[in-house]
């Protein structure tokens, strides 16, 4: 039976809009160098504060990608 090996990273997104899109830009940013992303788990969320008024949403996600065996 062959199993699978899978990295985990940490990455942070930003966004002036939402979560969910600081979410996205940070897996879409992801998948431009790395192949096989399979999951996206939000860690953490948080907002930028200028002047008493909310500038910016961050989110901090760990992504998980397959490691490649060599074999075609």
């Amino acid at each position: 039976m062959e199993g699978s090996v899978y990295k985990v990273i940490e990455v942070v997104g930003t966004s002036k809009t939402s979560w969910e899109d600081a979410a996205k830009v940070a897996v879409e940013t992801a998948a431009k160098s790395l192949e096989d992303l399979r999951i996206a788990e939000v860690v953490k969320q948080d907002v930028t504060i200028e002047k008493g008024k909310v500038t910016g949403y961050r989110v901090r996600l760990t992504l998980s990608f397959k490691y490649r065996t060599g074999k075609a």
